[in-house]
């Protein structure tokens, strides 16, 4: 079996998952709204070479909110919040790279978001939001470990 990777891209607003060379999966996401960057407290979506560090969520139902990557209730479709909230899967970044190796201590996740219509749009606060179901197809085709690029 091949070696699975991602690739997301700030300028398209698009996470591709491979396996070997072949594109299996296209998802639409949002990055940060305050651009790229790696400095601590800058909001901005780190570059570079990373891993799937850590997994969170495996048994929580769609729309779990979570903080502190602990579960704290659940969001529905429809529930109004101005909250950027963290729902359904985290997929916890880790840093390959010298400039990104903060990413971790940053807590820079890909997630599922509440704010699912500003997909496309670079409106996070620096991670990579996406839909709840398709960040929920994601965590279970990818195992802790998979390399991840941003560019």
């Amino acid at each position: 079996m091949c070696a699975l990777r991602i690739e997301v891209s700030v300028e398209e607003q698009r996470l591709r998952l491979y396996e070997g060379d072949k594109e299996i999966r296209n998802y639409v996401i949002s990055t940060a709204a305050n651009g790229t960057g790696c400095e601590e407290g800058s909001n901005c979506t780190p570059l570079g070479r990373f891993e799937i560090g850590e997994k969170f969520g495996h048994v929580a139902p769609m729309g779990t909110i979570f903080k502190g990557r602990q579960a704290v209730g659940e969001w529905a479709l429809g529930d109004e919040s101005e909250e950027d909230l963290i729902l359904s899967r985290i997929l916890w970044l880790a840093g390959l790279d010298e400039d990104n190796a903060n990413t971790h201590d940053r807590y820079i996740y890909i997630h599922g978001t509440n704010q699912e219509d500003l997909l496309g749009q670079p409106v996070s606060h620096g991670c990579v939001r996406m839909r709840n179901d398709e960040v929920m197809e994601l965590f279970v085709l990818v195992p802790e470990g998979t390399p991840l690029s941003i560019a």
